[in-house]
């Protein structure tokens, strides 16, 4: 499945966790490092509007589904996609790793929720090594010189899977970033993956990702900063749908 933007094409290059894992597995046995994208319809309106978020999406070596969305239009484009949420990565990711013998950082966020996330998933992978546990100030620059000396500080620490809870389109530029300045780490931008894990954010339940409605119980939850959101995603799907069909019929 691909999104055009232009001349920027950006293509869901991974269909399923297991296809992920096994990727990423393969890359932790070689010491090769990647950036991995979880795209989404407010990601494809971010696309659509910045170009440095093109650059930056166009540089990540694994791209999956995040959103059901995702997974209809490639589905209508006979290109059909499992979904694989970014928040759903984390433990699958840090297991991989802890069973790779690789260090781990997580970046972004907040100082408690990352202390909290820390302990978490030492307790539920026991070989777990946390290298790292970084939340940037506001106004945090991706492409700044902070952002550079962090990428040197995970490097010295012997760290080969960055966690980026930096929320879009920052994580992305952070792990394209990363790409140059890091390269045998491997950086998965995961959103709101670690707040869900250390309970400073609360996930919908499961009845409501099961029947595709996460994005109405969230909108419920924060509407004045959400509701705005969804309403720009909508607003790009007949567009998208067009797209898809047109994709099918290639």
């Amino acid at each position: 499945m691909q999104f055009r933007f232009g001349t920027t094409v950006i293509a869901v290059n991974i269909g399923s966790t297991a296809a992920l894992l096994s990727s990423v597995g393969a890359r932790f046995a070689a010491r090769r490092g990647f950036a991995l994208a979880t795209i989404n319809l407010d990601h494809l309106v971010k696309l659509s509007r910045s170009a440095p978020f093109r650059a930056a999406y166009a540089a990540q070596d694994l791209v999956v589904a995040d959103g059901n969305p995702v997974v209809w239009l490639s589905r209508l484009a006979r290109r059909p996609v499992h979904l694989v949420p970014g928040s759903d990565l984390v433990r699958p990711l840090a297991q991989l790793a802890a069973k790779a013998g690789v260090g781990v950082a997580l970046v972004g966020s907040s100082d408690a929720a990352l202390s909290a996330a820390a302990t978490r998933l030492m307790q539920d992978i026991p070989d777990l090594r946390i290298t790292a546990r970084i939340a940037p100030a506001m106004g945090f620059d991706p492409t700044g010189a902070e952002a550079a000396r962090i990428l040197a500080e995970l490097s010295a620490r012997d760290t080969g899977l960055c966690l980026i809870a930096l929320g879009a389109p920052k994580q992305e530029i952070f792990a394209a970033r990363g790409r140059e300045l890091a390269p045998t780490i491997g950086f998965a931008s995961i959103g709101a993956g670690l707040d869900f894990i250390a309970g400073t954010q609360t996930r919908a339940p499961l009845w409501a990702r099961k029947l595709a409605l996460e994005w109405l119980w969230r909108a419920a939850t924060s509407p004045r900063r959400l509701i705005p959101r969804y309403a720009s995603c909508a607003a790009i799907l007949p567009a998208q749908i067009v797209a898809a069909i047109r994709l099918r019929n290639r």
